[in-house]
C-alpha cells in the first residue's frame, strides 16, 4: 500500500470518528405517558449535558418541568422526574455546554 493510500484512509477513518462522535439525538418514539416520570429511552450526546423537558401545550417552549444529567456518547433508559403528571405536550432539549444539540416535542398519552 502507497503512503498516500494509508494517508487516505487515516484521514477517511479520523474524519467518520468525528461526524459519528458529533451526533446527538433522542432515539425513541414521539409519545410519552402522563407520568411523574418522563422515559425518554436512548439519547445520545456528543459530550456531557442536561436534558431539559418542557412545557410545550401552545407550541412553543413554556416552564421548565425537569432535569437530568446525561455523560457523552449513548445513555441507555434516559428517565426525567418531573414531580408532576404533564396534561399536555411537552418537549426535550438536549443541551451540551450550554448549547442545545438535539430536540424533540413528545404528545402525552393522557
Amino acid at each position: 500500500m502507497s503512503l498516500k493510500s494509508i494517508a487516505l484512509i487515516a484521514a477517511t477513518i479520523a474524519a467518520t470518528a468525528s461526524v459519528a462522535s458529533a451526533d446527538s439525538y433522542f432515539a425513541y418514539t414521539d409519545r410519552v405517558e402522563s407520568s411523574s416520570i418522563v422515559d425518554l429511552g436512548l439519547v445520545r450526546a456528543e459530550g456531557a449535558g442536561v436534558v431539559e423537558i418542557y412545557d410545550f401545550s401552545k407550541g412553543e417552549v413554556g416552564r421548565l418541568l425537569g432535569t437530568e444529567t446525561v455523560n457523552a456518547g449513548a445513555n441507555s433508559d434516559v428517565r426525567v422526574n418531573l414531580g408532576i403528571r404533564p396534561t399536555q405536550d411537552v418537549i426535550a432539549l438536549l443541551k451540551v455546554d450550554g448549547q442545545t444539540v438535539a430536540q424533540r416535542d413528545y404528545e402525552v398519552n393522557r
